[in-house]
């Protein structure tokens, strides 16, 4: 019988948490970045997008940190993910938005 005591969360439940923080953070950065640029044809072309994508991602360690998961044994591969996965988000709901037009 182990006496030993896990603490953190499991390796499953960590991996549904980063993913559903990135997808969610994409989500929000899209509608941030369509309330803050617009929905019009400069907008697709506007590079404040990416930077507001780029803060997202960034703010989403601290937040983890919050939620109980230990980001420093993140490696690269963790890092790249967590990127990749905020900017698929908010590409397939950024193109979205512009593709309708809608205004927020």
């Amino acid at each position: 019988m182990a006496t030993e005591t896990q603490s953190g969360l499991s390796d499953h439940l960590r991996g549904v948490t980063v993913t559903t923080l990135a997808c969610l953070a994409g989500v929000v950065a899209a509608l941030a970045s369509a309330s803050v640029v617009g929905t019009d044809a400069a907008a697709a072309t506007s590079r404040q997008t990416l930077m507001i994508v780029a803060g997202f991602v960034v703010l989403q360690f601290p937040i983890l940190r919050l939620g109980g998961i230990d980001v420093s044994d993140f490696g690269a591969k963790d890092y790249l993910y967590v990127a990749f996965m905020t900017f698929a988000l908010w590409f397939i709901t950024f193109g979205i938005l512009l593709t309708e037009g809608v205004a927020l």
